[in-house]
């Protein structure tokens, strides 16, 4: 799947996998990494970061579009004005 082919499907589709992955596994101790959810094979990975996701990825040969979140959190990263 190229990047261009993402579609909001392909998000949902990661979020149900997300959803499945946190019922069947406890992520409590997990809050703050980030978790990179492949839509198709529906393989999450783990990692400190985007880029280390991405990296143990392409070490596996895997590289394929991934939707992120970050483990305990609603929004993966937010920008806002001062408070």
């Amino acid at each position: 799947m190229a990047v261009s082919s993402w579609t909001e499907a392909d998000s949902k589709r990661a979020e149900e996998i997300w959803a499945e992955y946190q019922q069947a596994h406890d992520v409590s101790e997990k809050v703050g990494p980030t978790a990179g959810i492949d839509p198709v094979s529906g393989r999450v990975w783990f990692g400190d970061s985007m880029q280390d996701v991405v990296a143990q990825q392409d070490a596996a040969g895997a590289a394929v579009p991934l939707f992120f979140v970050r483990v305990g959190y609603e929004t993966y990263y937010r920008k806002g004005g001062h408070r």
